[in-house]
């Protein structure tokens, strides 16, 4: 069940992703909020960075490695869009415990025809957690209006 504290994350992760395509990258952003109110927020960088891995949740698992396993398992990861099969990986490898996104994977692809010549991987974060030997908490899609918002015009 949502809070009102998850919804404002959620918020701000869609805010993230503005941030993002602002600079010139594609518009994803993601936040992991962990017990004891550390907050760590991250950006897509796959063309600032140019690093093809350089998806929001990604980075935002690089940033939060230093934490111990504990604070990560009682962490919730918020994004503005579904992670893809990739992110998913990362996400269940980090020991994060509960995700939470707005615009789902198949509502990106229905705006995403292909990204540099590549079709989007369509694969719902849940299939790849399920395929794993811990329990992923996830909620989600979360309508937002923002997180659709964000993406349109920019995959045209």
């Amino acid at each position: 069940m949502l809070t009102a504290a998850d919804r404002a994350y959620l918020e701000r992760a869609v805010a993230l992703a503005r941030e993002a395509r602002e600079r010139g990258d594609h518009p994803f952003g993601a936040l992991l909020a962990a017990p004891g109110g550390t907050v760590l927020e991250a950006r897509n960088s796959v063309v600032t960075g140019a690093d093809p891995t350089g998806h929001a949740e990604t980075n935002l698992v690089r940033l939060a490695a230093g934490l111990d396993r504990a604070t990560l398992s009682g962490s919730t990861l918020y994004t503005s869009t579904e992670p893809c099969a990739m992110c998913s990986g990362a996400i269940y490898w980090s020991g994060i415990g509960r995700v939470v996104f707005a615009l789902s994977e198949a509502d990106l692809a229905s705006m995403v025809a292909e990204e540099e010549g590549v079709p989007p991987l369509r694969l719902p974060c849940r299939e790849v957690f399920a395929r794993g030997g811990r329990p992923i908490a996830v909620e989600g899609p979360v309508p937002l209006p923002g997180a659709v918002a964000v993406h349109e015009g920019f995959w045209a």
